[in-house]
């Protein structure tokens, strides 16, 4: 077969190396600009600025997930490591969504049927390419897959059961509008029975239109008949499983994200023991809202992964009690700041902004009659970091929590945190 691998980063590399196990596939690597990754001796390439629109010939291009399938020109087929994966694991799969909580809730899940004796696998968006394990899935395993609206884009099969969070304006740098992201998002289901189950915020405008469109069993969240809190306590319809105080991350929003974890896995274990040994034993992801350390009675938190003006808001709610330097700003996602900025005029904060969005920001800010911010045009980490540090106050919290992308400042989110975990220990 005649194979285009359709952009060479971390996941094209993966693709690669996946078809390339058949001898007989004919693979030819496909990029419009050089990754700055050596293509293997004697693999054929083509790189070019147009080199997607190129691909008349092949039988099958294989694209990696940020590439929009509308960018490819091809008579073959166009097919994804996420169709690959999901026509051939032999396992049920948990799949989640949304803007922002994928990789907190698909990793409470996980960890939650780790302690009910299952064995699980943690794929997708989350970090690990899922062809790079499914050679190694059985039968009664379970596989929990972090899926991003790229993943989804063109999937042609939903998972066993779907949990879709809550879903705001995000990706509309490489999405061409709102509603084409929320369609994408929407394919989570798309191809769900009536043996299937949707799990999906009921207080999210997004996450209950694609509830509308599904023929699966629906569970929105939080709901009296499945998991909600009341009374201090965590409870699946009228059954009592443990005290709110079991889960560490904090935020509110992470309470969200445990009744969609709980929701997820009831099918598979309703014990409140391993529930609750699950969630007490998950301590968070990196760069998610992550206590770096306190210096001079200051804590820094790096929240690098919020880059949206919602996931900025949560972070803002999590220490709404402590006085906070903001750190906000980087590159354009299409994100609207109004609701942000009224949110910071609720708080006692000093905003620093940074980054190609600092004046976006800015004008949202003083639209709110908010004033308590400054620009600076040093948007190193080194910088911005000894500027909190400079403002902060024993008692108060540094949050970066950017509420934008990184890219132009930084190589990813990561790269971001990781230079502010550098500069907070340098103090």
């Amino acid at each position: 077969m005649k194979i285009a691998i359709a952009g060479y980063g971390i996941e094209g590399q993966e693709n690669f190396r996946y078809w390339s196990q058949w001898p007989e596939n004919e693979l030819t690597i496909v990029d419009e600009k050089c990754t700055g990754t050596d293509i293997p001796e004697g693999v054929a390439s083509l790189v070019a600025p147009d080199a997607f629109s190129q691909l008349a010939g092949f039988d099958m291009v294989i694209r990696t997930a940020g590439l929009a399938p509308r960018k490819i020109s091809t008579d073959g087929k166009i097919w994804s490591a996420t169709n690959e994966f999901f026509e051939k694991c032999p396992a049920p799969i948990i799949g989640v969504t949304g803007s922002k909580g994928k990789g907190t809730t698909a990793s409470l899940i996980a960890s939650i049927l780790e302690a009910a004796g299952k064995k699980v696998w943690l794929v997708g968006n989350i970090g690990v390419p899922a062809l790079s394990v499914l050679s190694q899935i059985q039968a009664e395993d379970i596989v929990v897959y972090e899926l991003s609206s790229f993943q989804l884009w063109d999937i042609e099969r939903s998972p066993k059961t779907a949990v879709v969070l809550y879903i705001e304006t995000e990706h509309l740098d490489v999405h061409s509008s709102m509603e084409e992201y929320v369609e994408a998002k929407a394919h989570i289901t798309r191809f769900q029975s009536a043996d299937d189950v949707l799990i999906y915020n009921a207080s999210n405008l997004y996450s209950s239109q694609i509830a509308e469109q599904s023929s699966a069993q629906k569970v929105g969240f939080p709901s009296y008949e499945a998991a909600h809190v009341r009374d201090g306590w965590f409870y699946y319809g009228q059954q009592q499983l443990f005290p709110l105080d079991t889960v560490t991350i904090p935020g509110a929003h992470n309470i969200d994200n445990t009744l969609a974890a709980i929701d997820a896995v009831w099918a598979y274990t309703g014990d409140a023991e391993d529930i609750a040994t699950g969630i007490a034993d998950f301590k968070g992801l990196p760069h998610r809202l992550s206590l770096v350390r306190a210096v001079n009675g200051v804590e820094y938190y790096d929240d690098s992964i919020a880059t949206t003006p919602t996931s900025a808001i949560a972070a803002l709610r999590a220490f709404a009690d402590k006085p906070k330097v903001l750190i906000l700003g980087g590159s354009s996602k299409g994100s609207d700041f109004s609701e942000l900025a009224q949110e910071i005029t609720q708080h006692d904060v000093q905003v620093i902004l940074i980054g190609d969005e600092a004046e976006r920001i800015a004008e949202a800010l003083q639209a709110a009659q908010f004033s308590n911010y400054e620009i600076i045009q040093d948007a190193s980490a080194e910088a911005f970091t000894r500027r909190a540090a400079e403002i902060a106050q024993p008692g108060s919290v540094v949050l970066l929590s950017p509420a934008a992308a990184s890219f132009g400042l930084f190589k990813n989110y990561v790269d971001r945190g990781e230079q502010f975990i550098a500069a907070v220990n340098a103090l």
